[in-house]
């Protein structure tokens, strides 16, 4: 793997359509930072309705809010930023993964800590005052996610600091290798037709969710993610034919900063 540029090894994958068609992705060097993530699905809204919240959804937004501000100035923590979903985006197929079932994610909102050691973010999880807050979020939501993970590929960081739309994306394989070989061969689609220059692909700690990887990462607006997703066929002939083709489903979420 070369991170400074490209990795051009296809080896193990069922590549659909003509190689080199677009760009291979242009990454970066993974951080070292560990991270901690709780997702929530509180409301179960319509792809396009997640902007309606009940009055559960925003107790437990304005309860991570708290804790998002809390955490912010504890030892070892980089980041700390509670994001709403706005819709659910083109790209959502049936789940496969063998023998497994597995919950479709519709997370409305999601917290992620970044920290300057994976130890450290163990150790948060491991604490009372984290196990308090999932408690709470807990007898508001329909269903809860949460991850310790360290970053295993990088477009460029992901800016937390000013208002956008941001992807995380969860994704379900047979097999961890695949899946991260098949992002990073898809991966360059978004770079060259979204002009994306920013991601940070997320392995989750192992035994703590179905979830193989999740991708995250942020746009400016609708207008430089949607068009592409809707109206362009090569997203369905070469983003989405070579998930399918290697076994590999995306749940891709569009979220706000809360």
């Amino acid at each position: 793997m070369t991170h400074q540029g490209q990795s051009e090894s296809l080896e193990g994958l069922t590549i659909v359509g003509e190689r080199g068609r677009f760009p291979r992705v242009t990454l970066v060097e993974p951080t070292k930072s560990g991270y901690l993530l709780l997702a929530a699905e509180v409301d179960h809204r319509p792809p396009f309705m997640f902007g309606l919240a009940s009055s559960k959804k925003r107790l437990a937004k304005s309860i991570l809010m708290s804790a998002a501000g809390e955490f912010q100035n504890a030892p070892g923590v980089s980041d700390a930023t509670v994001f709403k979903a706005l819709l659910l985006p083109p790209g959502r197929k049936p789940i496969r993964k063998a023998g497994q079932d597995i919950a479709p994610a519709r997370f409305d909102l999601v917290f992620l800590l970044e920290f300057d050691t994976p130890a450290k973010a163990a150790a948060l999880k491991a604490s009372r005052t984290w196990q308090d807050l999932e408690t709470k979020i807990e007898k508001l939501a329909r269903r809860t996610l949460t991850v310790e993970a360290t970053n295993a590929r990088r477009i460029g960081p992901v800016d937390h600091s000013t208002d956008g739309v941001f992807l995380f994306n969860f994704f379900v394989a047979d097999e961890l290798v695949r899946n991260l070989d098949i992002w990073e061969y898809t991966a360059g689609w978004f770079e060259d037709q979204t002009r994306l220059d920013n991601s940070t692909l997320l392995i989750p700690a192992p035994g703590q969710t179905d979830h193989t990887v999740i991708n995250h990462c942020r746009w400016d607006s609708l207008s430089d993610i949607m068009p592409s997703l809707l109206f362009k066929r090569s997203f369905h002939t070469f983003v989405l034919a070579n998930f399918e083709a290697n076994a590999t489903t995306a749940m891709p979420i569009l979220y706000s900063r809360a």
